[in-house]
């Protein structure tokens, strides 16, 4: 399935890339017959041919075209509609103030989620702040507990080897 999409992605971007040199060699084409034909060296030009006369009518203008068009002008549009009537014909200022409202108004909601997510950080941080005492605290119980296990086995270390001493002056053959 994977191997088909890429197959089929493939062959849309050769074939985009062939159509895009197809597009440029045939534009450069047109240009430079143009050029050549404007210059003299096109075969069917002959510098002995007269001009040419056209009787073609005057271009057709935007009346003629859609007569309905030109009636619809800019100052026409809106005045339907009131409330963008209304929204026109504020003042400068007025659309100054509104802006900087709005402004105001993103600019208090950032400061509230900005104020949310301290107080979330400053929460979570609390929380790590006391899992860090109580691992703290339980480091400390070890090590004193390590510490006196140390010390219980060098003086049972020392009683045993006192033991170990007077079994073998009383004729102990052990180890």
């Amino acid at each position: 399935m994977i191997s088909l999409s890429r197959n089929s992605g493939n062959c849309v971007r050769n074939s985009l890339v062939g159509f895009g040199i197809a597009l440029t060699v045939l534009i450069i084409g047109l240009s430079l017959y143009w050029k050549g034909s404007k210059l003299g060296h096109h075969p069917s030009y002959s510098s002995n041919c007269s001009p040419c006369i056209c009787d073609c009518p005057p271009p057709l203008s935007i009346l003629n075209i859609a007569p309905g068009f030109v009636n619809l002008s800019i100052e026409d549009c809106g005045k339907s509609d009131p409330e963008l009537e209304t929204e026109m014909e504020k003042q400068y200022a007025e659309l100054l103030m509104e802006e900087l409202k709005l402004h105001e108004a993103v600019a208090q909601q950032q400061i509230r989620h900005m104020n949310a997510t301290y107080r979330e950080a400053r929460r979570v941080a609390s929380q790590y702040q006391h899992e860090a005492e109580k691992c703290t605290i339980a480091i400390e119980t070890c090590e004193e507990a390590r510490e006196r296990a140390e010390a219980l086995i060098r003086r049972e270390m020392k009683l045993a080897f006192l033991w170990q001493q007077r079994a073998h002056s009383m004729g102990w053959q052990g180890e």
